[in-house]
């Protein structure tokens, strides 16, 4: 799961956008605006891993379900789970759990920080594609600061103004693909959704990295 969230960036490729596309920073202000005011979001996703040069091409599917700064994020059999302070990785094949600080975390690209602050963390850029749908829109997003994760690429529903599917580059040459299969806001949710109990699973392994 690690690596679906931490992606690592190249240094050359930012020198070629340096300027933000009005029209896309505006698109994404308004989804940004959008997706901050839901009370929580649930949403089911398929995932696609694909190294052309490493012969991979895997997909799986997944779920999501944010409130705010808090998330829990289910994937490729593992469960990443964020309080807004504490991030638990949970792996039950070796039934064992990684803890760290957010503040250690500060490079990943986190759910909350892909379906909200846009405009804060990234230069945007319409793409002019032919044959495609009338209906999405996709921006290039670049992060502003160097960190870990390259590029990605959102597709917006222009009428309910939503992130349909995003796709992230990293300088291994691994290209993921999140796609939204079913989206649904404003659920209740309780403190308990994400926070990991190891009480609740006997014998697992706590390796506390704070």
């Amino acid at each position: 799961m690690k690596n679906l969230i931490i992606l690592f960036l190249s240094l050359s490729f930012f020198s070629a956008f340096s300027q933000k596309d009005q029209k896309a920073s505006d698109i994404l202000d308004q989804v940004s605006a959008k997706t901050k005011a839901y009370k929580s979001i649930k949403a089911d996703f398929s995932y696609r891993m694909e190294n052309a040069k490493a012969k991979i091409n895997e997909e799986k599917q997944g779920s999501l379900l944010l409130s705010g700064d808090k998330y829990k994020m289910q994937a490729s059999g593992q469960t990443v789970i964020c309080d807004g302070k504490t991030i638990w990785t949970f792996m039950p094949e070796s039934n064992e759990v990684q803890v760290n600080s957010l503040d250690n975390k500060d490079e990943a690209l986190t759910p909350s920080k892909l379906l909200s602050n846009y405009n804060t963390n990234f230069k945007s850029k319409i793409l002019n594609e032919k044959n495609a749908d009338p209906s999405n829109v996709k921006i290039e997003l670049v992060p502003n600061v160097i960190k870990n994760y390259n590029r990605a690429v959102l597709t917006v529903e222009k009428v309910k103004l939503q992130v349909r599917s995003f796709v992230i580059y990293d300088k291994s040459g691994n290209i993921f693909t999140y796609t939204i299969t079913r989206f649904q806001t404003d659920l209740p949710v309780n403190p308990s959704d994400f926070t990991f109990d190891a009480k609740k699973f006997p014998g697992v392994e706590v390796i506390d990295m704070r």
